[in-house]
């Protein structure tokens, strides 16, 4: 476990625990719980929002040793993001939680992370059956808005944060062979929206394929222009008010 520095109360004085923020996380861990993504204490959701005092913000997450059914108001922790010290609350965080952190310092766009040991994640890249995820719905490129980066089962991003830097600016989904999964959004909905879409998109990998071993058939993925465009048009088609609205930014997040 990693355990976050103190800097005093002068420090943890400038950060006003904000319930509205805190119920936020717990609605969305009763969401995740409710999909059946978590079963112990692995597993956590971490909000990201602006502070005066703080140039990257400060993280509402959950501390280590419960889990996220287990989660209540007042287990509810703040740290900031580049140590990690302990703003509120009075409970340490997890080693996963300095992949949250590095997540949200190397990614200003992102306020919203999400990870879980998803089963049919795990057990697809476990089984060696494939090597990537492919695309076979159309609506899979247009909420990830970037393609999942798949690493290999000897790195550990929550161990070792470093290799964080070369692919995560282009990614909004880490699935971490017999791991699980991490994704990312501008906000905590939309880190979720994606969680839900891409383990949906596993579920119909995993049945596509044995439909298409019983019957000798081959699964029709998507090719990759295709998803290329729809990478490209995610914010108009998953947010057309947000794109269209006047000195909307450009791209994807």
């Amino acid at each position: 476990m990693i355990r976050p520095r103190r800097r005093g109360r002068n420090m943890q004085s400038q950060v006003v625990f904000d319930e509205r923020v805190a119920m936020r996380l717990l609605k969305y861990a009763r969401m995740v719980v409710a999909r059946g993504y978590i079963h112990n204490t692995l597993g956590n959701i971490a909000i990201r929002v602006a502070h005066p005092t703080f140039a990257d913000g400060v993280v509402y997450t959950k501390p280590a040793e419960i889990s996220l059914e287990e989660l209540a108001l007042e287990d509810v922790v703040i740290t900031d993001v580049p140590t990690g010290t302990l703003l509120h609350g009075g409970k340490m965080t997890s080693v996963g939680h300095q992949l949250n952190r590095e997540i949200f310092r190397l990614r200003p766009d992102v306020n919203g992370v999400i990870h879980v040991h998803h089963d049919e994640v795990i057990a697809l890249f476990a089984s060696g059956a494939v090597k990537e995820l492919k695309v076979m719905s159309l609506e899979f490129p247009s909420v990830m808005a970037r393609p999942p980066y798949r690493l290999p089962s000897q790195v550990d991003v929550e161990l070792d944060v470093g290799p964080l830097k070369d692919f995560v600016a282009n990614t909004n989904a880490i699935l971490m062979e017999n791991h699980g999964v991490t994704t990312l959004g501008r906000t905590v909905s939309e880190a979720y929206h994606r969680l839900n879409t891409l383990t949906a998109e596993v579920r119909r990998t995993i049945i596509a394929e044995q439909l298409a071993a019983l019957k000798g058939s081959e699964v029709r993925y998507l090719d990759q222009d295709s998803v290329d465009r729809l990478h490209r048009s995610a914010d108009r088609v998953i947010y057309p008010s947000r794109s269209q609205a006047p000195g909307a930014p450009a791209g994807n997040a």
